[in-house]
């Protein structure tokens, strides 16, 4: 009888262990989903419009209005507007996984993260379709060429569209999750590489060297006079990082849920869209 006794509490120990266990472990994945973003000092930041399914990329149009691309699956993606008010109103609808999102030309282009989707020209009412691409993420436009980045495993490409005779050219390929470009103040060319946390330069001998490294899933830049913007695309615990123009790596902010994109407002203020909790965040530099 002892030995049954003990043998009934042995086992009453350890399911009473499991369930600690498991308790812990879904405190601590809620306490990591719920957990408030922290702005690092001069920074404050603000929840600007909620619901916003899988908010991605981000544009001003000229009337002031908010253009995000709502980058949910299998023809249930779209791209909505926003207006200052906070009317809303879909543009483009039955998309799957629209992703990058430049203004170019009085209008904006936009991608699909799938295979052999067209990437597109939005502008008075009109969709145009320029080329197809697989797994288009990443969209940058100057002058009369538009970069546009592949995010595929080992097989993804850079390709370069002219808009003056719709050629299309492959810059790179063999590349793996590839999925943002932008170029900078001092003229760099940019593109993350996701899995291995790493950012190329493009350089015109192909060997495009890594000049900045150490992150966490690093997937949209932006740059401007303050330096380079990445956002980390982590489900948990991402962060909005700034590498000044000394090279010095701020976080700006953290405890994110898949952040995507940022894009300037107006002077100190930003928006980026955190795609893990369907909204759009507002950063002001707090002076």
């Amino acid at each position: 009888m002892t030995s049954t006794r003990t043998s009934r509490r042995l086992l009453q120990l350890m399911l009473a262990f499991s369930v600690v266990i498991v308790l812990a472990a879904l405190g601590f994945f809620a306490w990591q989903n719920f957990f408030p973003v922290q702005a690092s000092d001069g920074w404050r930041v603000d929840v600007l419009h909620e619901d916003v399914p899988k908010a991605a990329s981000m544009v001003v149009s000229e009337d002031g209005s908010l253009v995000v691309s709502q980058e949910l699956r299998d023809g249930k993606g779209s791209i909505v507007r926003i207006q200052p008010n906070g009317q809303r109103e879909t543009v483009i609808e039955g998309l799957s996984k629209p992703d990058g999102m430049i203004t170019a030309r009085g209008g904006w282009v936009f991608s699909q993260e799938v295979d052999g989707a067209m990437v597109n020209f939005f502008k008075d009412g009109e969709v145009t379709g320029l080329f197809k691409g697989s797994d288009v993420q990443g969209l940058w436009n100057e002058g009369d060429d538009l970069y546009a980045i592949e995010d595929r495993k080992d097989n993804g490409r850079l390709l370069r569209y002219h808009w003056g005779d719709g050629s299309l050219t492959v810059l790179r390929d063999g590349l793996s999750e590839t999925e943002s470009i932008t170029r900078c103040t001092d003229g760099r060319m940019l593109y993350t590489e996701k899995e291995n946390g790493v950012i190329h330069q493009l350089t015109d001998d192909g060997q495009d060297p890594v000049v900045f490294s150490g992150f966490n899933q690093p997937t949209f830049l932006m740059c401007d006079q303050r330096g380079l913007w990445i956002s980390e695309d982590s489900t948990h615990r991402a962060r909005l990082l700034l590498v000044d123009p000394q090279g010095k790596q701020h976080t700006i902010l953290s405890f994110l849920k898949a952040p995507q994109s940022i894009i300037p407002t107006a002077p100190g203020t930003y928006l980026l869209a955190e795609g893990g909790r369907d909204r759009i965040l507002e950063l002001t530099l707090d002076r």
